[in-house]
């Protein structure tokens, strides 16, 4: 896999940025500490982090403990431009180097959903994702009645693939998604 562990920038887009968490920076959140946050000029948007973030805050503790500094197919901030809040994240539970293939998920607090900032920060994930060669395959999985993940997916050129009890799966083919979306 080509990716420079040091040397992850912030993705862009329109309205977002990016920004790859840090073991430290998830670890300081989770003991309720923002320090690490504030002294990247980052704002907490309302109510973040949200209960959900708190119960992923461990997996992606874990998932950073697993390499020497962030490689991308970990977690990353969610930020509005505009006023630098954190809104949410977006990120990989690591990189399956044996299939070439990284799950990817996502979670945007509630005062900020239906503004189309998940869309933008999935694709915009995906599309640097899809910059790596050796990555083939991005994976999700949503919820059956969760109507607004499966739509972002379906926008997004997703592929259900399997229904198991509660959940869907899902899958994006790099070649598809480069010679069909970009």
């Amino acid at each position: 896999m080509n990716v420079n562990l040091f040397e992850i920038n912030p993705i862009e887009t329109e309205r977002l940025i990016l920004i790859p968490f840090t073991k430290e920076i998830a670890q300081d959140i989770l003991d309720s500490n923002f320090e690490s946050i504030e002294a990247l000029n980052l704002k907490r948007g309302t109510n973040w982090p949200d209960q959900d973030m708190i119960e992923t805050l461990p997996k992606i503790i874990f998932n950073l403990s697993k390499v020497i500094a962030p490689t991308g197919f970990e977690s990353w901030m969610i930020v509005k431009k505009d006023t630098k809040e954190i809104i949410g994240d977006v990120g990989f539970k690591g990189y399956n180097t044996l299939f070439n293939k990284a799950n990817i998920g996502y979670g945007i607090i509630e005062a900020e959903r239906k503004k189309g900032f998940a869309s933008e920060a999935v694709k915009a994930l995906i599309n640097w994702a899809y910059t790596n060669e050796a990555l083939t395959l991005i994976s999700a999985t949503t919820l059956i009645d969760n109507t607004d993940s499966i739509r972002l997916l379906e926008r997004l050129h997703f592929i259900k693939i399997e229904q198991e009890n509660d959940f869907f799966y899902w899958e994006l083919n790099r070649e598809d998604y480069l010679i069909n979306y970009i």
